[in-house]
């Protein structure tokens, strides 16, 4: 895709079971930013995601992608400009990994020439073995699972990228490796990123800003100095101390 999109959140409702989920006012991801949502489990990260990509539909509110409103008659072609990994990558387990990575761009009609030549630029961009290829999921480690899952999800080339928790459930060292790897995917490509984790350090290394949410809204947003140094709302100050605090003052003193 050639222009720019950006993701625009407006009063955006949505509950469960008469349960409040997700309470936004207001959203922005500008284009070609990576902005991490962190929060802990059930704050509505998730749902959040799940709206954005058309997967679920607001009890009220507004989803903009690239100036245009999701809903059911854009929800396909906004779908098709949007990549999408979620935790453990979700891929179809009776398909190899090379049947995953293909299969929109073959159900769009893609040839197999193009499909060829962009797997090819995908292997390069993501280091994957092509021996891989040939695999089926269960047959790949949970780090090859994501970088599959990755180059699925860039495969059309969207211009936004929607990461739910990739790197949950993987060791330390693939997980650090996965992170280094990811924030050099979003340099390199410089696509509108929405990154969802749990982890502050890891969305302080890997995104620009940070926005920390509780109960299905966004308490604050910024730096990871300035939720340090300037917490808008107690819950943030408790939610830093309750991670690693060391190495969380480290990254905010760079």
């Amino acid at each position: 895709m050639s222009d720019a999109a950006g993701i625009e959140i407006e009063d955006l409702r949505k509950s469960y079971d008469g349960t409040l989920a997700l309470d936004v006012d207001r959203l922005a991801v500008e284009p070609r930013a990576t902005l991490a949502l962190i929060g802990p489990s059930g704050c509505g990260k998730s749902t959040l995601l799940r709206l954005i990509v058309g997967l679920l539909a607001p009890d009220r509110g507004r989803v903009t992608v690239a100036g245009t409103r999701m809903e059911p008659t854009t929800r396909r072609r906004l779908q098709l400009r949007m990549g999408y990994v979620i935790q453990e990558g979700g891929l179809f387990p009776h398909l190899t990994a090379g049947d995953n990575i293909a299969l929109v761009a073959q159900d769009t009609g893609w040839e197999r020439g193009k499909i060829a030549a962009r797997v090819e630029e995908l292997l390069e961009l993501t280091q994957i073995p092509r021996a891989l290829l040939s695999r089926y999921p269960t047959q790949l480690s949970g780090g090859q699972r994501q970088r599959v899952a990755l180059m699925r999800a860039l495969m059309m080339d969207p211009d936004v990228l929607l990461l739910d928790e990739p790197l949950t459930a993987l060791d330390p060292m693939i997980r650090s490796d996965l992170q280094r790897e990811l924030r050099r995917v979003f340099e390199r490509l410089r696509k509108t990123v929405l990154f969802v984790t749990h982890d502050i350090a890891e969305a302080a290394y890997i995104a620009g800003e940070l926005a920390i949410m509780r109960a299905g809204k966004v308490l604050q947003r910024g730096s990871l100095r300035d939720l340090i140094r300037n917490p808008a709302d107690p819950f943030v100050t408790e939610f830093i101390r309750a991670q690693r605090l060391l190495d969380v003052a480290d990254l905010a003193a760079n």
